[in-house]
């Protein structure tokens, strides 16, 4: 026991020393020493427990965003309700909870009907009281209709929050006075994007198509700076051009050039050619219907109908008012029997002979063709090409260089591959140079 103690009293009293070593360092500090290590020492406090609270606290995560102000208000209140924690973004314009319970709070306030986006849809004819006026539910139904394709529209991925505005006209029975309904669309899009002339033809034809009787030339958009993206803001389009089929005319060049460079390549080598392709596309959509009729048909053909007609007729003759001679009987005959001649196409007895008229109509099936021809776009009415070649470069037997120009067998063999990679059709007026 005693060397025990012996060998724990130096550590006892070393930390000893060492403390009043350091009280004996703080008394001889000033007062503004003194001061500023206590400052110091609370910072140091305050750092570490900052620290450890942060480290405690749970993350936050975004739980709606870009939401309209009415919403906004509605889910702080539900928020606070559910007694569910919550901040703002340090830009104002999202609300964050922690980050365990972003999902439940969605679906519970999903299910309040929150948040509605600022927009109602079809849900406003729910709610229509009985014996409404017929302009109150055309009013009603046109928001409805308004919201439902704003809705429809925001759920593209490049746009932010979007708004549709509908023009629907009365219907009238005047084929003169009537007038097409028209949309106007205002998008918002989201940082750094576009909107591409796919999508923008999307919006277009989704508006047209939702409205009955709307033609897509009344369907407007413009974005959040006011810039007119369809219609008359491009050039080509205002001057009535297309730009998908001058697109088309380009890719079909392009392909025929690749034909006849693949073709050449091999006999007269990489770079030592040039072809040029000009096509004349037609873009009419034409449909036609023809219908013919054979005449004449052959005596084998089917019969519709046969209808057989026959009238037989008597004519008594002549006969006047009676008179004495034709009411006497006859006087009796004597021989010699001497009767008078009978007349003409008259019989014995003084009637004439029956007139018999028949009459037959024989319909047989008619041999009709009826031929719906409808021409496809795009079709390809003329070819023009223009290949250019260089000539040969050879070597002499003494080294020089030498230029040969193609011969006529080259010239004939280039020709004709070419002919045959552009699908040549002399009927249509194609040319080849």
């Amino acid at each position: 026991m005693a060397t025990a103690e012996n060998i724990a009293a130096p550590p006892a009293s070393v930390m000893n020393a060492r403390l009043q070593q350091i009280l004996q360092n703080i008394n001889a500090l000033s007062q503004q020493q003194k001061l500023a290590g206590a400052a110091a020492l609370a910072i140091a406090i305050a750092l570490v427990v900052g620290v450890l609270l942060w480290n405690r606290a749970p993350d936050y995560a975004v739980l709606f965003s870009n939401l309209d102000e009415r919403d906004g208000g509605q889910i702080i209140n539900a928020l606070q309700q559910q007694n569910v924690p919550y901040r703002m973004s340090p830009t104002g314009n999202a609300i964050l909870v922690p980050q365990s319970q972003v999902h439940d709070v969605r679906l519970r306030l999903a299910a309040d009907g929150l948040p509605k986006g600022g927009l109602v849809g079809f849900e406003l004819m729910d709610t229509q009281k009985l014996g409404v006026s017929q302009f109150n539910e055309q009013v009603n139904y046109q928001r409805a209709l308004e919201g439902e394709l704003s809705r429809t529209v925001q759920s593209i991925a490049s746009v932010m929050s979007a708004r549709v505005h509908l023009a629907m006209p009365k219907q009238t029975a005047f084929l003169r006075d009537d007038q097409k309904p028209t949309a106007s669309v205002m998008v918002q899009l989201r940082p750094g994007r576009v909107l591409d002339a796919t999508q923008l033809a999307g919006i277009v034809h989704l508006v047209s198509s939702s409205v009955p009787r709307m033609p897509e030339s009344g369907v407007s958009v413009v974005n959040q700076n006011g810039e007119l993206l369809t219609g008359q803001s491009d050039p080509m389009r205002r001057a009535g051009l297309d730009p998908t089929q001058l697109e088309y005319v380009r890719e079909v060049e392009a392909s025929f050039i690749r034909r006849i460079e693949t073709i050449l390549e091999p006999l007269v080598g990489k770079g030592n050619f040039r072809a040029q392709v000009t096509a004349d596309v037609d873009f009419n959509q034409v449909e036609q219907t023809a219908e013919t009729y054979k005449p004449n048909p052959s005596p084998d053909q089917a019969i519709r109908s046969q209808q057989t007609t026959e009238q037989l007729t008597r004519d008594p003759g002549p006969q006047g008012v009676p008179g004495a001679l034709t009411n006497q009987p006859p006087a009796p005959a004597t021989a010699p029997i001497t009767a008078p001649a009978v007349p003409p196409g008259q019989a014995a007895n003084g009637q004439l002979p029956p007139n018999t008229n028949r009459s037959a109509v024989l319909n047989y099936e008619l041999d009709r063709t009826i031929q719906h021809t409808k021409q496809s776009l795009g079709q390809i009415k003329r070819l023009s090409v223009a290949v250019v070649v260089n000539h040969r470069s050879t070597t002499l037997p003494n080294g020089d260089p030498q230029v040969v120009p193609p011969t006529e067998e080259d010239i004939n063999r280039i020709t004709n591959l070419v002919r045959e990679a552009m699908g040549y059709n002399q009927v249509r007026g194609d040319t080849l140079n």
